[in-house]
């Protein structure tokens, strides 16, 4: 029997397309900086391997607690808006830290958005274990 997740898919997949393109972004200053580890001198690829290694620390854990949500039947429109928050919550954290290693809007956006997901999806699975009676 198939289970269907079709809400955490999309999320994941658009996910996912973002990582590729943060590797990427790191790889490129790799090759213009000629560091194969680390960050060298370049203050470029270490804001690009920040922005990717902070994407890596938080998004697994938010879909995973995307897909059990799905798997305990919360509602397609709590699905969305997490995911959609999501995603654009790390957008805007990418987009924040190479306009500026220090505050900005768009880090902001970005760091609140992806707060506001776990909490509510750490709320979601604890209101949701409690309700079980466990």
């Amino acid at each position: 029997m198939a289970v269907e997740l079709q809400i955490s898919m999309i999320y994941a997949g658009l996910l996912a397309l973002l990582y590729f393109a943060l590797s990427v972004a790191v790889i490129r200053l790799r090759w213009r900086d000629r560091v194969g580890i680390g960050t060298g001198q370049s203050k470029d690829l270490e804001v690009a391997t920040r922005i990717h290694a902070n994407f890596a620390e938080y998004v697994p854990l938010l879909l995973l607690l995307l897909v059990l949500m799905e798997l305990s039947g919360a509602s397609a429109t709590l699905l969305h808006g997490l995911g959609g928050l999501l995603f654009i919550a790390r957008i805007c954290h990418a987009l924040g830290l190479r306009m500026s290693i220090g505050p900005s809007w768009a880090r902001t956006v970005g760091v609140l958005g992806t707060f506001i997901v776990l909490l509510v999806e750490a709320g979601y699975m604890l209101g949701y274990a409690v309700g079980l009676g466990l």
